[in-house]
């Protein structure tokens, strides 16, 4: 599924910066990379690690 532009806890927008993390991430460890980019919310940190791309999986099967 796509990223959400929000977290569900807090609010915040948080969607703008997903691109940035995927990019970072396979350089720096994940704590680092949301501090860097300002995530200090727990509940805005879990929707960072918590997501998984799964777009790939669900276009392989057709509508009904």
């Amino acid at each position: 599924m796509e990223f959400p532009v929000r977290c569900f806890t807090c609010g915040a927008v948080i969607g703008d910066l997903y691109e940035k993390y995927k990019e970072s991430i396979e350089t720096q460890p994940p704590a680092e990379v949301l501090s860097e980019l300002g995530v200090k919310r727990y509940c805005c940190r879990r929707m960072f690690l918590g997501h998984v791309e799964g777009m790939e999986v669900i276009q392989k099967y057709k509508k009904m």
